[in-house]
């Protein structure tokens, strides 16, 4: 999903259904069916996700720093970092299975990794210089000496950390599980999810601008968890395909186009944030402790690109709604780079009788003008897991986005996209999770959640 075309909570009501099904074109045999495909060997894999006052606040400001590799986050504020963060370059997520079975030792996991992100994120060795050359040492050293290049890390959790396949309660939390995980994701259009890459007890999302940073980050996390977590998947972004400040270029996604150009910032309005972004007390009584958090959804998404680049520019922009090169609604008869944030007009006359943005667009079908108004943070990233047996690239995006309730900020939209969107012929989504996103590490917390267990 771009540009006008994310989900929060409602702004305006606006509906775009009539036009997008009255409007769609008819482009018969699809050209999957029609066009072979040949690739290129893939370059890194692993398997399968306002003001100076209100940023203060937020846990957003950074140390000065001369390069992005000196940037420095605060880790504790009142929302966890890694959110309204500037994107970074480099994504590294992982979810774990939790394999200790009682409450005193998920908290002590919890703890463990707290006190350790704290430390990595400032730029500082796990458990300090000092070691015992007797023993092993208390982090892995590929980083050492090296500054935190922006690093946040960030956690989530997830449904089967509080209820077991069978709905027991594993570690005394049940009754205090948000209704929205309890709901689940439904089930979409054209997916094909692989149950071993979706999903997880525990989410961690780690960022920086130094891919190493973020592989130190996670192999100490989980040689932490040794004995009490295992890793369940994991999935290696960069070159992140969507911005979180206003103060960043709109990045380009593996089909060239620029993403997300209309998706909530961290300079946007405090008020139009907490509509769409973070959890509310009103929301769900019986997880208060999640008040001032958030929802984190991600989809791994396969792309088809051998056959997308043979397609002809002019279906290209028109499967999206924008210029490719300058990003700009096709409703713009003479696109600039300027033009990249005009609004989207979709009743604007097109060169054949129809209309300049076609209704089966991904901008018209997904655009927060066509659903209610509702919008997102994205935090998306490319990735490229190699190649496969028939060469072609195993690549696309992690898309993943923050929401304040995806059942109606999130999955209407997808919904709409599986089925009505022109872009989903070279799409293939592969993996899904949703994960509770506890609010900020307070002063004194020892653990990240921990007005989950108060």
């Amino acid at each position: 999903m771009s540009a006008h075309e994310h989900a929060g909570n409602g702004i305006k009501a606006v509906t775009g259904d009539e036009a997008v099904s009255a409007g769609g074109r008819d482009r018969g045999f699809t050209r999957r069916r029609l066009v072979g495909a040949a690739g290129v060997a893939g370059l890194m894999g692993v398997s399968g996700f306002g003001g100076e006052v209100l940023g203060r606040r937020r846990g957003l400001d950074a140390a000065s720093a001369s390069s992005p590799d000196e940037l420095r986050y605060p880790f504790r504020g009142e929302v966890q970092q890694g959110i309204l963060t500037p994107a970074q370059d480099t994504m590294y997520t992982v979810a774990y299975t939790v394999t200790t079975r009682n409450r005193d030792g998920l908290r002590r996991l919890l703890t463990a990794w707290t006190s350790a992100s704290e430390k990595m994120v400032a730029g500082e060795p796990v458990g300090g210089a000092e070691n015992d050359v007797e023993l092993p040492p208390s982090d892995t050293g590929e980083v050492w000496g090296y500054p935190p290049s922006g690093l946040t890390i960030t956690f989530g959790f997830g449904r089967s950390l509080f209820v077991d396949e069978h709905g027991g309660d594993r570690f005394g939390l049940k009754d205090r599980m948000p209704r929205v995980l309890a709901d689940g994701v439904p089930k979409f259009a054209n997916e094909a999810l692989r149950a071993a890459a979706s999903d997880g007890d525990i989410l961690i999302q780690t960022c920086s601008n130094d891919p190493q940073v973020c592989v130190h980050a996670v192999r100490n996390l989980t040689r932490i968890a040794f004995g009490s977590a295992t890793l369940k998947w994991g999935q290696i972004g960069y070159g992140r395909s969507s911005s979180t400040s206003k103060e960043q270029r709109t990045p380009r996604n593996l089909l060239g186009f620029k993403d997300g150009t209309a998706n909530l910032k961290a300079e946007d309005d405090a008020e139009l944030l907490r509509r769409h972004v973070w959890v509310q007390p009103e929301d769900d009584a019986a997880a208060s402790w999640l008040n001032g958090g958030t929802y984190v959804v991600a989809r791994k998404i396969h792309m088809h690109l051998e056959v997308w680049d043979r397609v002809r520019l002019s279906e290209q922009q028109e499967v999206i709604g924008r210029d490719k090169y300058h990003g700009a609604p096709l409703s713009v008869s003479d696109p600039q780079d300027s033009d990249e944030f005009a609004r989207p007009d979709f009743a604007a006359p097109g060169r054949d009788g129809g209309t300049a943005i076609p209704a089966d667009s991904h901008v018209a079908v997904v655009g927060a003008d066509n659903n209610q108004g509702v919008r997102m943070l994205r935090r998306s990233y490319n990735y490229t897991d190699g190649n496969d047996s028939l060469g072609r690239l195993d690549a696309g995006m992690f898309f993943v986005a923050f929401v304040r309730d995806p059942r109606t900020g999130f999955y209407p939209v997808l919904k709409k996209m599986t089925e009505k969107d022109a872009l989903t012929e070279y799409l293939q989504h592969q993996a899904s999770a949703l994960f509770a996103v506890p609010p900020g590490i307070r002063e004194g917390d020892a653990l990240v959640g921990q007005r989950l267990f108060e």
